[in-house]
C-alpha cells in the first residue's frame, strides 16, 4: 500500500522537508481562499498598490482582514500538524515550508526558526515603514473601535496585516531559506497543496533533482504527481499521522 511504502521513506530519512499547502489547514475549518466558498470568492481583492494608494482600499482590505480573522484565531491544530511536529521531535524534520497564512504549524509545537511561511502570517501585524508589530486582535479592536486604516502608534506609517498580497513581493529570505531546505532534504513531503502557485510549486522539483525522495498526499491530482514517488490522495488527518508511526 502506499501509505506503508510512505512509511517505509519516513524512517528510512534522515532529513525531511514538510511542504503544505491549504489543504491541511481545511481539515482545521479555515476555508480554502480559493474554493466556491473561500475569502476571494466572497470579497473583492485588493492589490498591494491598491492598499498602499488608496484609504478606500485600505478600509475594505481591513473590512474583510477583521472578519475572517476570529475563524483563522479560534481553529486549531489537527492531526496533520501534530504529525510534523513528531517528526522534528525525533530530529528528522529540517525544514517546514508553508503557504498557509495561519499559524497552525507553530502552535502545534514547531519552533518559529524551522517554519518558513512563504505567504507570510495573519497573526501579526506589520507597519510597512518602521520595524513596529503588533498581534492581529489588537488591530482587529481598533477596527471595531471605529479606526478603519489603522495607522502605526510610532511613526504614522501604514499597518498591514504580514501577509503577501497580490502584487506584493516575496519575502526573498524566507524563499531562499526554503530552497535551500529543498536541495538538502533526503525526502520532501508535500501535504494539501495543488502545487500550482509559483514560486512555491517549484520546490519539491527543486528536492527531486536534488537526489531527494517525493511524497505527495492530496485530495486531488497535483501537476508534478509523474515526478513523485508516492502520491496518495486521501484525508491528510488519517494518512500522515500513520506515515510518522516509529
Amino acid at each position: 500500500m502506499s501509505v506503508e511504502r510512505a512509511h517505509d521513506l519516513v524512517r528510512a530519512s534522515n532529513t525531511i522537508v514538510g511542504f503544505t499547502g491549504a489543504g491541511i489547514s481545511t481539515e482545521s475549518g479555515i476555508p480554502d481562499f480559493r474554493s466556491p466558498n473561500g475569502i476571494w470568492a466572497r470579497n473583492r481583492t485588493v492589490y498591494f498598490e491598491e492598499f498602499v494608494n488608496n484609504r478606500e482600499d485600505r478600509i475594505e482590505y481591513w473590512r474583510q482582514k477583521c472578519a475572517g480573522w476570529p475563524q483563522i484565531r479560534d481553529s486549531k491544530p489537527n492531526p496533520g500538524h501534530f504529525a510534523f511536529t513528531e517528526l522534528h521531535s525525533r530530529g528528522k524534520l529540517s525544514a517546514m515550508v508553508t503557504q498557509n497564512i495561519d499559524g497552525l504549524h507553530q502552535r502545534a509545537g514547531l519552533p518559529v526558526e524551522v517554519v518558513y511561511e512563504l505567504h507570510g502570517t495573519t497573526v501579526d501585524v506589520k507597519c510597512l515603514s518602521c520595524d513596529y508589530k503588533e498581534h492581529s486582535d489588537v488591530s482587529c479592536e481598533r477596527v471595531r473601535n471605529g479606526d478603519l486604516a489603522p495607522e502605526c502608534p510610532d511613526c504614522g506609517g501604514l499597518l498591514k496585516p504580514a501577509t503577501i498580497s497580490f502584487g506584493q513581493a516575496m519575502p526573498t529570505k524566507v524563499v531562499e531559506a526554503a530552497e535551500r531546505a529543498a536541495r538538502n532534504c533526503d525526502l520532501f513531503v508535500v501535504v494539501g497543496s495543488s502545487l500550482a502557485v509559483q514560486p512555491a510549486a517549484t520546490l519539491p522539483v527543486v528536492a527531486k533533482r536534488s537526489g531527494a525522495k517525493l511524497i505527495i498526499i492530496n485530495r486531488d491530482p497535483t501537476p508534478l504527481d509523474d515526478e513523485a514517488d508516492i502520491v496518495i490522495n486521501a484525508e491528510i488527518g488519517q494518512v500522515l499521522p500513520a506515515m510518522v508511526l516509529e
